[in-house]
């Protein structure tokens, strides 16, 4: 116990020092716990040696990571999730796991007799990191995009499908019709007991306790541990029950208290894994080296074939098919989960599971950078797509007669987000003739193909690009809206846009939104004629809402907002 006790310290203690260095240099910190694993175990400076510890970190890091990753899904995402997403995951996931099973046993690596080194490693790059993902996409705003939601559906799926196959594998050395139906009804047993506790038993239960915090986060773990256990028992793999506890818990009504409670130990158990995962990692050889970058330029490519092309099949425009794909390009943190959980049952070796490890590592640093620069490589790229003959939503400049009636629409909108789609709703309500003389500019295909639906002109491109403006019109428009905050433009700025417009038309009316309250004398020494700031007509709708209310008239108020909000129709609601 006390080995234990003094391989525990030295795990956490390198992994924060390790991890200030990897936030100083803006690596991920799953990164930080891998190398601080590798110097403290048998391959770096053996400070870790005791096989037993190192299981033992191990194990409890996974069963909790696996319950932290089920409380994340989201089952109702997944029943929502829209025709485009739910193509574009099903292409990914199963054709990328098909060509990597192919691809995996052309270059001989086994699948049967006890080893499926092919499988598992198909299973590893067909997995995309929601840690990297989604910590990156968060910081460039890029949630709540038309690519940032693809990505998002499909990492839940693919999240979908590790259940899937979770369920099989212990059956792998079997895999007959009857084992696997037996692994089906285990599984059936399993889940069904699950959703049945959590949704008579559990809710009751926490209610009774949710004013003892202490309380909570213990029933938690104690339901993590006691369905791990019970999928043991049913001879399944305890990181298997941890999963399960994990999603029966995300459905019922407090799964937002819980996951808060639980959220607090999350870093801490991820972290012990991922150190006792780099434990294991052996000083790569030359087959360990090749294998990991045989694993890289595969997942790099079946990206490519497996994402861009369905969605741009789906007419999504090249940069809407392009970014998901570079937002995917890397393997995920679960990969490595279950290739340890491969490792651990004797179905691979631990060879695979260092070159599947060094992979991640590579895929995780080039992965990030993209993404950090993604947009300017979907601009570099785009050309050369059209050169290759993959077109994009803009199929052809307008002919002569087509750009004289550009030129009649008075009104141009750069870019479109949510104020964009208000202000389109208000004008159709209120100055309906005015739709007629609009022109919105925008790359995001679901606007294009949408605006078009309803009679109103889009041309489609990039606001950042001064031909796609030239093309729009520019040179023409009476009055130019660019109502895109800085924080979510991309590859351009309110300022610059102004510069550009007011070299090209000196006579526009040009109108610009700041975020900043510094930022309006900006554009207006830029050229703008009108800036608007958001949080100023905020603060005058909280002025009389405040004084509705203090004269007892907010009821009217309220009526007359949900007359606003009555059938609006927006594009972006």
């Amino acid at each position: 116990m006390a080995e234990l006790i003094h391989d525990l310290a030295l795990s956490i203690v390198m992994a924060w020092l390790l991890g200030v260095a990897a936030y100083l240099i803006r690596q991920p910190l799953i990164l930080a716990c891998l190398v601080a694993g590798f110097v403290l175990g048998p391959s770096g400076l053996q400070w870790v040696k005791s096989e037993h510890s190192i299981n033992t970190i191990g194990e409890l890091g996974l069963i909790f990571m696996l319950f932290m990753i089920g409380l994340e899904i989201d089952l109702k995402k997944i029943v929502r999730a829209g025709k485009v997403i739910i193509a574009t995951s099903g292409a990914q996931i199963l054709g990328c796991f098909t060509l990597g099973l192919m691809f995996f046993l052309l270059i001989g690596l086994p699948l049967g007799g006890g080893r499926f080194d092919a499988l598992y490693l198909a299973m590893a790059v067909t997995l995309s990191s929601t840690v990297i993902v989604v910590k990156v996409l968060y910081d460039k705003f890029e949630l709540d995009t038309l690519p940032g939601r693809i990505t998002l559906g499909v990492l839940v799926l693919q999240d979908l499908f590790v259940i899937l196959f979770l369920a099989i594998q212990p059956s792998l050395n079997d895999l007959q019709f009857s084992a696997v139906l037996l692994s089906v009804v285990r599984v059936g047993a399993l889940v069904a007991t699950a959703l049945l506790i959590s949704r008579y038993t559990l809710p009751h239960l926490f209610h009774l306790i949710a004013h003892l915090p202490e309380l909570v986060l213990v029933g938690a773990l104690a339901w993590c541990f006691a369905l791990a256990e019970y999928a043991e028992f049913l001879g399944l793999s305890r990181e298997m029950g941890a999963l399960i506890a994990g999603v029966s818990l995300s459905t019922f009504p407090y799964a937002l208290d819980v996951t808060t409670k639980v959220t607090s130990l999350r870093d801490f158990f991820i972290m012990l894994f991922f150190v006792a995962l780099g434990m294991t990692i052996s000083l790569p050889t030359v087959a360990v080296v090749g294998l990991a970058l045989v694993l890289v330029a595969f997942t790099l490519a079946s990206r490519f074939l497996t994402v861009f092309l369905p969605l741009h099949a789906m007419r999504q425009g090249l940069r809407a098919s392009l970014l998901p794909a570079i937002n995917l390009a890397q393997m995920s943190e679960f990969s490595l989960v279950l290739i340890q959980v491969g490792v651990q049952s004797g179905q691979t070796t631990p060879h695979v599971a260092s070159a599947a490890s060094l992979g991640f590592v590579i895929l995780a640093v080039i992965g990030t950078f993209i993404m950090m620069r993604s947009d300017a490589m979907t601009r570099l790229a785009i050309p050369g797509l059209k050169r290759l003959g993959f077109s994009d939503l803009d199929l052809k400049p307008p002919d002569a007669a087509d750009s004289e009636h550009e030129r009649k629409r008075r009104i141009l909108v750069l870019g479109f987000y949510r104020v964009g789609s208000s202000f389109l709703s208000e004008l159709e309500r209120r100055h309906a003739v005015l739709l007629e003389q609009v022109c919105v500019v925008d790359f995001n295909p679901n606007v294009y193909h949408s605006l078009q639906a309803r009679g109103i002109k889009i041309h489609y491109g990039d606001i950042a690009h001064a031909d796609t403006l030239a093309h729009a019109g520019i040179a023409d428009a009476e009055i130019v809206i660019s109502s895109v905050p800085d924080s979510l433009l991309k590859g351009t700025t309110n300022e610059k846009l102004v510069r550009h417009v007011r070299v090209v038309n000196p006579l526009a009316k040009i109108i610009a939104t700041a975020d900043v309250l510094s930022d309006a004398q900006s554009l207006y020494a830029a050229g703008a004629d009108y800036v608007t700031i958001a949080r100023l007509a905020e603060a005058n709708e909280l002025i009389e809402v405040v004084t509705a209310a203090e004269a007892g008239l907010l009821d009217d108020l309220k009526a007359k907002q949900e007359a606003q909000l009555h059938d609006r129709g927006e594009i972006l609601p």
